[in-house]
């Protein structure tokens, strides 16, 4: 074993030799010439002229040794179905589904485009891509159709792949009718729509686009398709982000690099071993999902588990027999599930044997400390941060456990993962800033393996979005305010458009959250800044309490919110002080649990919110409208 920080230094200093030793991790079907090509920056290409497939790599070369071993457990509690798959049974199902694209017209350096709910056959398709040598672009399950069409317009697939429906909370999300009106929104002409029949919704089997899957499953029941050998900065994937254009970003993505920086985090952050149990409650339509439920735990040899379902259905109790029944060791999900769960009977918790967990891994958004505190204690498990973005596909901040075992500091994510030469920077004049001084994480040239490659379609994006917004450098820009202290740690404060200007003073809305946190009746928290004719910018705190209803006597409720106030300035000073705080009963999110704080922001400045495709509960926003009384902050 190796200190961490002769490890990263090394990763910084001599990444040529540093990721040569882990690229023996993936199998390489021709070895590569160069480890790194820094010829034309921002752009780096990792493992030059080596060929190599995801496909492969995550189920063909394990079957010599794992074949009858579980790779994938799929449960749902929205059908109440369960099924696993042995290594052997997915190879057989990926040949399946590639034998189907194939005959449809994919081939190598095509766009499928898959747009599916959390059932097993949205893997297959994914690593069916990978095989084929195709590229998969995965849209969440549910999107609305104009921003499923801008999606189509940008890729242009040749296919796309769908469900007759998806399901979450008991509800039924019927697809169809979205692809309908997608493909009439779209410039893009798509031959084909693959539909997998869950005999959920009414089907549309009499469009002329639509081609049932199952039928042709049967008819190459036994076909072998050979994997297609790319080289190793070869597009494998394009996952849209969003924008501030309003136009979407296709985060592209390498084959090798991806597939080298996985195997990699999974020992060194991860701590899998072959043959562990990996359950990551994400959907596929999220980096998290591609990366922890699909690529890296298959790499790696594990058994993956994928879940359709919320953590509180049929009650908040659901994932912790699922972590006893699976004996699953590693469970990684995101900070607001676990502030959903914090609401939920504590002993729901106690009922299961959790002795096959060693780790409860946590990203997505910034964990406050009350919660991990609460967690920490109730698992009596390790709880680990790590944060990352969608451009960079794995964690660029995290405890490396599998080097050495650091501590964890509560608020912190931890410090950078090997490869990523992290400097926080002042936003005005591009200085490296002093240990515990706020600035913008940057990452200096070149990326490490596994990031983006480009903009999908766009390198000038590219280079103007995340390499040309910090004066006098060019470093790539995270957009994300944090603070670093004397050991390496950092924190993360929040986007950059997130911070609070109140009078000249920044402020996170991450410290102030954590703040209102500390409070024993408060169990969720959102801040957003709103403007204000005098001070520029003010806060506004919305609070769910914990395990209580909302007051109806005004008077009450006024007591709450100045005593919630007060813990703000107490713990802040003056200036954080929010000049409103907004007791409610739920706060907006996305299906994957990510707040939405700037359409909270937009109420509260009384400006229309826009189109939310992905919104858990309309009723949310309807609540803290009527909350605000329409007059927002003043």
């Amino acid at each position: 074993m190796t200190s961490y920080r002769d490890f990263h230094r090394r990763s910084i200093e001599n990444p040529e030799d540093f990721w040569r030793e882990e690229a023996r991790r993936i199998h390489w079907h021709t070895p590569f010439d160069d480890v790194l090509d820094r010829s034309n920056p921002p752009f780096a290409r990792w493992f030059v002229g080596g060929r190599t497939n995801l496909c492969h790599n995550a189920v063909d070369r394990h079957l010599a040794e794992r074949a009858q071993q579980n790779a994938l457990v799929y449960v749902s509690t929205e059908t109440g179905i369960e099924r696993r798959y042995t290594y052997a049974e997915l190879y057989g199902e990926i040949n399946r589904m590639a034998a189907v694209m194939r005959s449809l017209g994919v081939k190598r350096g095509d766009v499928v485009l898959l747009y599916l709910p959390m059932i097993p056959e949205a893997l297959f398709a994914m690593l069916a891509c990978a095989r084929l040598g195709a590229i998969h672009s995965v849209v969440f399950g549910g999107f609305a159709a104009p921003n499923l069409a801008a999606r189509i317009d940008d890729a242009k697939p040749v296919l796309i792949v769908t469900a007759d429906a998806g399901a979450r909370g008991g509800k039924v999300i019927d697809y169809t009718p979205l692809i309908d009106e997608a493909l009439a929104r779209a410039t893009h002409q798509t031959p084909h729509v693959l539909l997998i029949d869950r005999q959920l919704a009414p089907e549309r089997l009499n469009a002329h686009y639509l081609v049932a899957y199952e039928p042709l499953r049967e008819q190459f029941f036994d076909v072998h398709v050979p994997c297609e050998w790319l080289e190793s900065n070869e597009p494998s994937y394009v996952l849209y982000t969003s924008g501030t254009t309003g136009k979407p970003k296709g985060v592209q993505r390498d084959v090798g690099g991806y597939a080298v920086a996985l195997a990699a985090s999974m020992e060194h952050i991860f701590e899998g071993k072959p043959g562990d149990t990996m359950f990551t409650a994400s959907d596929v339509g999220w980096v998290v999902g591609h990366s922890y439920i699909i690529y890296a735990p298959l790499i790696a040899g594990l058994t993956t588990v994928m879940y359709e379902g919320t953590p509180i259905r049929p009650d908040g109790g659901i994932w912790w027999r699922l972590v006893e029944q699976h004996k699953i060791n590693l469970m990684f999900t995101a900070p607001t599930a676990l502030r959903v769960l914090k609401k939920q009977d504590p002993a729901l918790l106690k009922k299961s044997d959790l002795s096959s967990l060693r780790t409860l891994f946590l990203a997505g958004e910034p964990l406050d400390e009350p919660t991990a505190a609460w967690i920490a204690d109730a698992l009596g498990k390790p709880v680990i941060d790590n944060y990352w973005q969608t451009e960079t596909g794995w964690p660029m901040l995290a405890i490396p456990r599998g080097v050495e075992t650091l501590r964890s500091k509560l608020g912190s994510p931890g410090v950078p993962s090997a490869g990523f030469n992290l400097t926080l920077r002042n936003e005005l004049t591009g200085d490296a800033c002093a240990p515990r001084e706020k600035g913008v994480l940057t990452l200096d040239y070149p990326l490490p393996p596994g990031c983006m490659s480009t903009v999908w379609g766009d390198d000038s994006r590219f280079v103007s979005t995340y390499w040309s917004s910090i004066p006098n450098q060019q470093v790539y820009s995270t957009f994300d305010w944090g603070v670093q202290d004397e050991d390496g740690y950092v924190t993360i404060l929040g986007r950059t458009d997130d911070v609070i200007n109140v009078a000249g003073h920044r402020l996170g809305t991450r410290e102030i959250e954590e703040a209102l946190s500390s409070h024993a009746a408060v169990a969720e928290v959102a801040v957003v800044g709103v403007t204000d004719a005098l001070k520029g910018q003010v806060a506004m705190a919305f609070v769910v309490l914990r395990g209580a209803q909302i007051s109806a006597d005004s008077s009450e409720r006024a007591r709450l919110e100045a005593e919630l106030s007060a813990t703000v300035e107490r713990q802040l000073g003056a200036i954080a002080r929010p000049a409103r705080v907004v007791v409610v009963s739920m706060l907006p999110k996305t299906r994957s649990g990510k707040m939405l704080r700037r359409a909270i922001a937009a109420l509260a400045e009384g400006r229309d919110p826009g189109d939310l495709p992905t919104i858990e509960d309309p009723a949310a926003l309807l609540q803290i409208r009527e909350a605000l009384g329409g007059i927002g902050a003043n």
